[in-house]
C-alpha cells in the first residue's frame, strides 16, 4: 500500500491519510471544501463548496497517478438534502460525460460547518 499526500489538496488534521493505493485503485478520504494553502476558513454557496470539494479530489487524484474520468464510486455527504439539486449540477458539469456510480448521503452536520463532504475510489494505472 502507498500512501498520498499533496500539499494542492488539505492537509489531514487527523490520523488519516489523503488517499491510500493498493492493487491499482486509490481510496480517497473524505474532502472537505477547504482551499488548501489557507487558514482562512471560507464557507460559500453549496455550489462554491462542492466546486472546492471536487478540485481537492481531483488533486489528489493526480497526485495518486489517476483522475476524474478514472473514478469508480463516490460517496457524497451533505448536510441538506435540499441542496442536492444545485450540487448534483455542479458535480454533473465537473464529471461530464463519466458517470460514475454513486451513493449520497444526507448528514445533520460536517465538520467545520461545511455542507459536503466527498470520497471516492478510482482506478490507477494502465
Amino acid at each position: 500500500m502507498k500512501q498520498v499526500l499533496t500539499p494542492l489538496a488539505p492537509k489531514p488534521v487527523g490520523h488519516y491519510s489523503q488517499a491510500v493505493v493498493h492493487q491499482n485503485l486509490v481510496y480517497v478520504s473524505g474532502q472537505l471544501p477547504v482551499n488548501p494553502g489557507t487558514t482562512d476558513k471560507h464557507i460559500g454557496s453549496i455550489e462554491e463548496q462542492t466546486e472546492q470539494t471536487l478540485k481537492n479530489l481531483s488533486q489528489i487524484l493526480t497526485a495518486a497517478g489517476s483522475s476524474l474520468d478514472r473514478v469508480i464510486k463516490t460517496t457524497v455527504y451533505i448536510s441538506d438534502i435540499g441542496l442536492w439539486g444545485k450540487v448534483n449540477e455542479v458535480y454533473a458539469e465537473t464529471f461530464g460525460e463519466h458517470r460514475p456510480a454513486r451513493a449520497v448521503v444526507p448528514t445533520r452536520e460536517l465538520h467545520g460547518g461545511y455542507q459536503i463532504e466527498i470520497d471516492a475510489i478510482a482506478a490507477v494505472g494502465d
